[in-house]
């Protein structure tokens, strides 16, 4: 009996209960590293502490970043606030266990005496550990997608009061601050970090605003960004601008969205033509079964 596929099946549960032991071992964070990402240094988006998987990720990463089809999505993971290593880690992991999965199915066979060409699984274990490896990738530019749709309508909502307060005679500073103290969402936090960073540094708000767009690719937050700089230069009335955008910015969410029902209604089309032909056959197969016995 070859003894490879059990030596491999065995390290691998070893390797998963070790991971689980360590996981429910994990040390307590260090209070210097919390301390640190609560003090004012990055304001639009907290520094996160390297643990062990973002520093084995960023191992792998610096290995396998040269190899072609290797590619991190940087823009996507900081807007999500999550770590390059452990994306990369994750990728990893789950092409390693593509590669495992087919020595694991063909377990059953070789006890049950059925051997297999080599070149089988194998080619198989390739397919799969491809396909798995570019899993986090897809997912993470769904969740990006979701997350700045997420933004647009609270933007929406960050125009009509930067608008109410413009209308109030609120400066353009004071205005784009107030607004964004409203809020508590994470659209909302990301705009006061931003703000709060161009009070400190003393640049023009909307030059932050700016880098925050170009940062993340955050849609429309850019045109909020010149109607507030043509205020400041020129002393021009925002309201009306603020208001026509904020119509047009949910026009296009309303679109949007209706673009989305139908698609998802036309991939409904197909499966419920498909049960109503079955229906049809169910009904029809006594009568065809009659008909062919007479």
């Amino acid at each position: 009996m070859n003894l490879l596929p059990m030596v491999l099946t065995g390290g691998t549960v070893g390797a998963g209960v070790a991971l689980l032991v360590r996981e429910l071992l994990r040390p307590q964070p260090a209070l210097a590293a919390a301390l640190a990402r609560s003090a004012p240094g990055s304001l639009s988006m907290p520094e996160r502490d390297l643990d062990r998987d973002e520093v084995w990720g960023l191992w792998l990463l610096a290995r396998l970043e040269r190899l072609p089809g290797v590619r991190i999505p940087v823009m996507n993971l900081a807007l999500l606030g999550r770590g390059r290593g452990q994306f990369m880690l994750k990728k990893v992991a789950l092409a390693a266990l593509g590669l495992l999965c087919p020595v694991l199915v063909t377990i059953p066979w070789i006890i049950a005496g059925v051997g297999l060409p080599f070149y089988v699984p194998a080619v198989v274990g390739l397919a799969v550990a491809g396909l798995l490896f570019v899993t986090p990738d897809l997912a993470v530019r769904d969740q990006a997608k979701r997350a700045r749709e997420e933004f647009a309508h609270a933007l929406s909502a960050y125009l009509d009061l930067v608008a109410l307060k413009r209308a109030a005679d609120a400066g353009p500073t004071e205005a784009l601050e107030k607004a964004a103290a409203v809020g508590r969402g994470w659209p909302f936090l990301y705009l006061q970090g931003a703000l709060r960073r161009a009070r400190l540094e003393k640049i023009p708000p909307y030059q932050a605003l700016t880098d925050l767009a170009d940062e993340y690719d955050l849609p429309g937050l850019s045109d909020v960004a010149d109607i507030m700089q043509g205020s400041a230069t020129d002393g021009a009335a925002v309201y009306k601008a603020l208001r026509a955008r904020t119509a047009a910015l949910n026009t296009e969410l309303l679109a949007a969205q209706a673009a989305e029902a139908n698609a998802a209604s036309e991939k409904m089309t197909a499966p419920g033509a498909l049960l109503a032909v079955l229906v049809m056959l169910l009904m029809a197969f006594p009568a065809v079964i009659r008909m062919l016995t007479v």
